[in-house]
């Protein structure tokens, strides 16, 4: 940057090009021609009184300077009085980060009754931007999506950055403008000129205006899997028809059994159904045929999981086909007002919505036909035809395909049912227990509350749901198992004692209708009688016991003076997922008993949960968004439970083709994903107790949010329009080749060791004999259990 005095820069003032303020702006103060209108105020800030700048644009600035503090500031603030903004929709503030990388800027807004409007603004390296904060709470969220579309962007020639903002804010009377970094390690600056406010509408129509094309890409960017014509569909399809070929050439040749198994591994006991076994310090995952199964797979299999809501913003789509037309047929009704986590403050979450996946299928594969009507000039021509359909068939054959050649051996979680049915490819399936039985508030909540296992209710939705996924299943070989439900909120979102006990705070707050609360309160009293010996224990004063039972009692926090209160509370909370776990594993045992039960999926979890699921299921299961499994798991403890673990989510997404959000595990570039993925597979690989780990998900999402919660991630092996994004395809299918290579190797090896043990004469027990580390067999659920 090219620092000059301020007569200088009024001269470049008058010299360089200056940006007119957009239609509809109100300035308030300019930093580079300051008035007495607006006092501004620095702590931990330098704002330097006689120094501004010229950008390599052209534009002059004025330059803050942030100091290394905690909270480094810069505060605007009317001379007297307050600013009334209620027939305005944003503030608006040209900066610019005067450093070679993006920042992140905090803007606080206050109105006069104490109230705060607060955003969190990821501030690129560049040009100059024109800040536009929302004066009422925004999101992308609002609009139906969870990601935004990229930022800045060009609108009527002014590069602008539309932000997020949360809060409550009296309009009529805003008293200041706060912006601050938070905690930064060296002094860091930013440029400022024009501070006002301006009408928001027609910017956020801008911003989200003819955000998708035709074929539900993203208008905002290019990338080279980026579909302009049918043509280009029909040739890339063509294409990958003859690598696919190739690659199931080779996978003829490899020494797998018919589910995938190592056949050249050594032998296990075939029980005719998949189960578990810990051999040599290793667990596995054990065909039908008795071969070592490493279960590499795919959630979210499924050709209809890629609508997207329209209803109310056909605005966004620049090219929807109308009624009537052959692609018309894609449309449907949807209604997700759920009310839970995942669906709180999302607009646009009902009504008619668009399926573009199958749209491009049919644009792909389907027969090729000319509109009704249409007069044909030739027999070779296009003929008329009837109104286009999803070839099902088709689309399984070459998902199956697809997942064999790229060293795939498991149907995830959520997939299309018939995949499974196939014979190809071994599967799981979830069990989805819904009913009106009581759930319990900790605080996540995201796809609802807890269920309540001490409700009669659950134990008959249970019943229920086992018997209606185990109906067509029981006698399948090619089924592993099922998952317990998904993510439950065992815990609540946070580090705290009151978030690792929140189903214990939680339970106690309700009223003894619910069958958990009566069944905390039996514990309590059959420990200490009365309210004397509770409030002894847990050090409060708890006058009569009938205080207790009131709904919103609040339960005191775990103290090193009252140990009492911790091991209450972690005995509640053992005693209510043992009943969980206990209820679906008798209720599998009975309706599908040559089935594994593969845990909880955990997201957030408790120790307590953790220890109950490996009591009663077979397999421990996490959802585990990191760039390896050891981050943040505690596998030691793991170990200590002796159980095998499947991960059964896991990715690395980014921002770079197409779909705005770049998941939880999010990387710079789609260049990464590949290494990623491979770092990812090597690491579960050196941990011997998983089985497995399973890719969430096969397709990227809508741009504009998927029907269930808005989520518009790029994660996905294949895009919306059906085509792989090739450079990360080939990297996933080289790492789990690689890594059933070398599992068979160490497997191998291992056995050898064993095998020269033995010849030495050392005594060791049957290698197919259960064993004190919890062996179990087929539709054991864990035996440990019963």
């Amino acid at each position: 940057m090219i620092r000059r005095s301020l007569p200088v820069v009024l001269a470049l003032s008058f010299a360089a090009p200056v940006l007119a303020a957009p239609a509809g702006q109100r300035t308030l103060f300019n930093f580079v021609r300051p008035a007495a209108v607006v006092q501004v105020a620095t702590q931990d800030a330098n704002l330097p009184q006689y120094n501004a700048e010229q950008t390599a644009e052209g534009e002059v600035l004025r330059r803050v300077t942030f100091n290394p503090t905690l909270r480094p500031s810069l505060r605007l603030s009317p001379q007297a009085g307050a600013w009334d903004w209620s027939q305005s929709g944003l503030m608006s503030l040209r900066i610019q980060s005067a450093m070679d990388w993006a920042l992140t800027l905090y803007v606080t807004i206050q109105s006069h009754d104490g109230q705060t409007l607060a955003s969190r603004v990821d501030l690129p390296a560049g040009p100059a931007q024109t800040l536009l904060v929302p004066l009422v709470a925004s999101s992308a969220l609002e609009q139906g999506m969870k990601a935004a579309p990229p930022m800045p962007m060009t609108v009527d020639g002014q590069r602008i950055l539309l932000a997020s903002s949360e809060g409550q804010l009296d309009r009529s009377q805003v008293v200041s403008v706060t912006l601050s970094l938070d905690n930064p390690k060296a002094s860091q600056s930013i440029l400022l000129e024009r501070f006002g406010v301006q009408d928001g509408e027609g910017v956020v129509r801008a911003v989200y205006g003819s955000l998708v094309d035709g074929y539900g890409q993203s208008t905002r960017d290019r990338w080279p899997e980026k579909v302009a014509s049918d043509e280009q569909l029909k040739s890339a399809a063509s294409k990958e028809q003859q690598q696919l070929k190739g690659w199931l050439a080779e996978r003829e040749k490899a020494p797998l059994d018919r589910f995938g198994g190592l056949s050249q591994g050594p032998a296990f006991k075939a029980s005719g159904f998949f189960r578990t076994q810990k051999r040599d310090g290793r667990w596995f995952l054990v065909t039908p045929d008795g071969h070592p199964f490493y279960s590499l797979g795919v959630n979210t299999l499924a050709a209809d999981n890629n609508r997207t809501y329209v209803a109310g913003r056909e605005w966004m789509f620049s090219d929807l086909p109308k009624d009537g037309e052959p692609l018309a047929v894609y449309y449907g009704d949807g209604d997700n007002r759920g009310g839970n986590g995942a669906d709180r403050g999302r607009g646009y979450n009902s009504g008619r919505w668009y399926d573009f996946y199958r749209a491009n299928l049919q644009r792909t594969y389907g027969a090729p036909c000319a509109a009704a009507g249409a007069a044909v000039a030739a027999p070779d021509q296009a003929a008329p035809c009837a109104a286009p359909g999803f070839d099902q068939k088709r689309w399984l054959g070459h998902t199956l395909d697809r997942l064999q050649a790229w060293g795939f051996n498991t149907i995830g979680n959520w997939s299309a049912p018939a995949l499974g049915l196939a014979a190809r490819m071994p599967y799981t399936l979830p069990l989805s227990i819904v009913g009106d039985y009581a759930s319990i508030s900790t605080g996540s909540d995201w796809w609802g509350g807890m269920p309540d296992p001490f409700d009669p209710r659950f134990a008959m939705a249970t019943e229920r749901a086992v018997a209606i996924a185990a109906r067509d299943h029981r006698d399948d070989p090619w089924l592993i198992g099922y998952f317990a439900d998904n993510e439950l909120a065992w815990a609540g979102p946070g580090s705290d004692a009151k978030s690792r006990f929140a189903l214990a705070y939680g339970t106690l707050r309700l009223t003894t209708d619910v069958p958990a609360k009566r069944a905390f309160l039996k514990q309590l009293r059959d420990k200490y009688r009365n309210q004397q010996g509770l409030s002894k224990a847990w050090g409060i004063d708890l006058p009569a016991w009938e205080l207790l039972e009131d709904p919103g009692f609040e339960a005191p926090l775990p103290s090193p003076e009252h140990p009492e209160i911790e091991a209450d509370y972690r005995h509640f909370q053992r005693v209510f997922a043992d009943t969980y776990f206990k209820t679906i594993a008798d209720s599998l045992k009975w309706h599908a008993p040559n089935h594994l039960l593969l845990g909880g999926r955990f997201a957030v979890s408790t120790p307590e949960a953790v220890a109950s699921c490996a009591q009663y299921c077979d397999v421990l299961s996490f959802n585990m968004y990191t760039l390896k499994p050891q981050d943040g798991q505690d596998f030691a403890y793991l170990r200590s439970l002796d159980k095998p673990l499947l991960v059964t989510e896991f990715n690395f997404g980014s921002r770079d083709r197409g779909p705005f959000w770049g998941a939880v595990t999010e990387l710079a570039r789609e260049e990464e994903r590949g290494p990623a993925y491979a770092n990812f597979l090597k690491q579960a690989l050196s941990e011997p107790s998983i089985v497995g780990v399973h890719w969430f998900q096969y397709l990227d999402q809508p741009v504009t949010g998927r029907l269930l919660d808005g989520e518009n991630g790029h994660f996905g092996l294949v895009g919306i329009t059906d085509v792989p994004f090739q450079d990360f395809v080939e990297t996933v299918r080289k790492s789990n080749l690689l890594a059933l290579e070398q599992l068979g190797k160490a497997t191998q090896f291992a056995r050898a060791q064993a095998e020269q043990v033995a010849a030495s004469g050392s005594t060791t027990e049957s290698r197919d004999a259960p064993s004190a580390t919890g062996e179990a067999h087929a539709g054991g659920h864990s035996g440990n259990g019963h």
